[in-house]
């Protein structure tokens, strides 16, 4: 099968303090988009890679590629108003007979182990979502108050989520609902049952000050 990875980059710098959307921010000398989309080539040389961008940002995407000498080619696409309309846009650009991973742009530290362990399930399976688990004691706020929750059947989902192209492409003619938090959510409301794999701890999502310090930290002990 081929394969795709629709890399989502929407984002802006807004809980960061920033100025520069988060995705463009630099990290371990070049822009944080640039590493997300440098892991999927390290895995497959042939994989087709979508990069879904906000319309007033696609200019400045350009001039980020000259500045940083980034040759690697993609296709990219102008996004919509929410995370759900821009991965539609960018599916748009698959084929159905062929796996497509999902992917937050600003997920740069996700390793060549987890996006070959979705993309070898999501061929046996349809679909394939890497997971951790989690160390800390948690919590469920309810009308009542509140009450412990048993860690041991609770996971943290990451991306890229693995599917069978002609699936996920069903999935999102579903109308927006704002209980669509992942890829995941869509598929299964169409009666698919969802398959989960191991990710990596280090597979942060940068949206807080903090997380750029931790992930410069991380680069440079898995890359």
């Amino acid at each position: 099968m081929n394969r795709y990875a629709v890399i989502a980059a929407g984002g802006s710098g807004r809980r960061l303090g920033k100025s520069i959307p988060k995705q463009f921010l630099e990290l371990a000398g070049k822009p944080v988009l640039m590493h997300s989309i440098e892991r999927f080539l390290q895995f497959d040389k042939s994989i087709r890679i979508i990069t879904v961008l906000p319309e007033n940002q696609l200019e400045f995407w350009e001039e980020l590629r000259e500045k940083y000498s980034f040759q690697i080619q993609h296709a990219v696409v102008a996004g919509g108003s929410s995370r759900f309309y821009s991965v539609k846009n960018g599916l748009h650009l698959v084929e159905d007979e062929s796996l497509v991973a999902i992917h937050d742009g600003v997920r740069p530290l996700v390793t060549n182990d987890t996006i070959s362990r979705c993309f070898a399930d999501a061929e046996k399976f349809g679909n394939a979502i890497p997971v951790i688990s989690t160390s800390d004691s948690l919590r469920m706020i309810t009308e009542q108050g509140n009450m412990p929750v048993n860690r041991q059947f609770l996971r943290i989902i990451q991306t890229p989520q693995v599917f069978y192209a002609k699936l996920i492409r069903k999935a999102y003619l579903q109308d927006y609902n704002a209980d669509f938090t992942d890829d995941a959510t869509l598929l299964e409301r169409t009666g698919e049952n969802i398959h989960l794999v191991e990710g990596n701890r280090e597979n942060i999502k940068i949206t807080n000050p903090e997380d750029l310090a931790v992930a410069e930290a991380l680069f440079h002990t898995i890359f």
